[in-house]
């Protein structure tokens, strides 16, 4: 086939739809470096994601209590405690309950409150930046998922023109060959019939 499609070349010269599809050819190639950072960062995000939905479906209290490892108090957290402290010692000196079980009570209340409200500002802040951060590793992997949609768009339109190009080629070649036979009939029914 390879001889026969060399003389066909040195007589008629190439095929049409194989000199476009040389060109089609290298589109993907060229092409591929300017998709496939976004085509990588959405297949890495996706993998991520996989497992920080896993573990927030799978165990949502471990996960929490992994966010709250990193928990130190507030730099304002003494200061409130202090302020809250001394604000309910003057309560209870002017009610008489200074240094009372009453007061003690009131002001083991005032520091675990106190507490809890560091440590819940604490976990606010870093549940949002875990928020944002998953919500950065979807905005990847959705970018990566549009890259490979387009990508994988642009290489099934070069092989739709690469059909289309075989079949107006084929098309053509049948057209040709059609119109070679009608011509020898022509020309043997122009020879006439003997006798006539």
């Amino acid at each position: 086939m390879g001889f026969l499609s060399s003389i066909k070349n040195m007589f008629f010269g190439s095929s049409p739809s194989a000199s476009a599809n040389r060109y089609l050819d290298q589109i993907p190639d060229q092409m591929s470096p300017y998709y496939q950072p976004y085509m990588d960062a959405g297949k890495e995000s996706l993998g991520t994601l996989k497992g920080q939905y896993g573990d927030l479906i799978n165990d949502p209290g471990q996960k929490y209590a992994d966010l709250g490892k990193g928990y130190k108090q507030s730099p304002g957290y003494q200061y409130k405690l202090q302020q809250a402290l001394g604000a309910q010692a003057n309560a209870q000196a002017r009610g008489g309950m200074l240094g009372t079980q009453q007061d003690q009570t009131y002001a083991a209340q005032t520091a675990n409150d106190i507490a809890s409200q560091d440590f819940n500002d604490y976990m606010d802040k870093v549940t949002g930046l875990y928020g944002e951060g998953i919500k950065g590793e979807q905005g990847l992997e959705e970018q990566g998922y549009d890259a490979n949609t387009s990508f994988g768009n642009m290489v099934g339109s070069i092989y739709g023109q690469k059909g289309r190009n075989a079949y107006d080629e084929r098309q053509a070649e049948n057209a040709q060959r059609a119109k070679m036979w009608s011509d020898v009939f022509k020309t043997i029914g122009g020879m006439g019939m003997p006798g006539a």
